[in-house]
């Protein structure tokens, strides 16, 4: 099982559970934890290779790396918790591990909080998927790492996410990365489905005006998925957006579950 953290509220029955991205930790919700679990009870995860997942199950996981297994590990963790159903607030590839668990156990899933969210892959990023492709058996995957982590968040003011993702990114393996590196292979079929489809699932979608890379398919998902879906664009912001303006996406995500 994937290591999780706890934060209890005992006057709350409600559940938010936070996923994170490639490369990153449980750690990246640090500026969370105190906000939320004011209301809610909290549960952090580590995906599989990702922070003390590493220690664990670094030789356990022999198959290929897809979507659904992932989710499937959440899905242990919150039935060995018999946590029924939870909000789940996602980053950057947690969105898409969140929306495959919905797809795969939609009873489960409360409501979709999709922040830095990834919905189709532009130009530049199919690019940079290629790139990883080519190289990843020949360049250490920090090197590859460093090079994504600028193209995606390039602005100064986007600093202090690269390097708190570099940081994490340290903690996995080259073999880890290569893993997670081949789940890209699949990306573009699964991308085009969510697009498509609209879950009957309550769905916010929180992202950095200067996301430039992914915000533009979001704004066009939202305007097609109007039963369920809203966007909040926060400004100042890059694709990290739970870490750059933590404050604003702090209250905005709290006052839509409260709603």
């Amino acid at each position: 099982m994937i290591s999780y953290t706890i934060y209890k509220n005992e006057s709350s029955t409600e559940w938010v559970t936070f996923v994170h991205g490639a490369g990153g930790s449980s750690s990246i919700w640090f500026k969370q934890i105190r906000d939320f679990q004011k209301h809610f009870n909290v549960l952090l995860l580590d995906l599989r290779g990702h922070g003390n997942s590493n220690k664990q199950i670094k030789d356990a996981f022999i198959q290929k790396y897809t979507f659904e297994s992932i989710a499937n590990d959440i899905k242990e963790v919150i039935d060995h918790l018999k946590i029924e159903t939870s909000h789940f607030v996602g980053i950057s590839l947690g969105s898409i591990v969140i929306r495959q668990l919905a797809e795969m156990h939609p009873e489960r899933v409360k409501t979709m909080i999709l922040g830095g969210a990834i919905l189709k892959m532009n130009f530049r990023s199919q690019i940079l998927m290629r790139l990883g492709n080519t190289f990843k058996y020949v360049l250490p995957y920090l090197v590859l790492y460093k090079f994504f982590a600028f193209v995606i968040m390039p602005k100064k003011n986007h600093k202090n996410s690269r390097l708190l993702f570099i940081n994490e990114a340290k903690k996995l393996y080259q073999k880890e990365f290569i893993k997670w590196f081949k789940l890209t292979a699949e990306i573009n079929p699964v991308l085009r489905w969510f697009r498509q489809v609209e879950l009957d699932i309550p769905t916010l979608y929180v992202m950095g005006e200067e996301d430039y890379m992914f915000l533009p398919s979001v704004r066009q998902v939202v305007s097609n998925h109007i039963k369920t879906a809203e966007l909040i664009v926060i400004q100042n912001s890059g694709h990290v957006v739970n870490v750059e303006q933590a404050l604003l996406f702090n209250e905005s995500v709290i006052a839509y579950l409260k709603r």
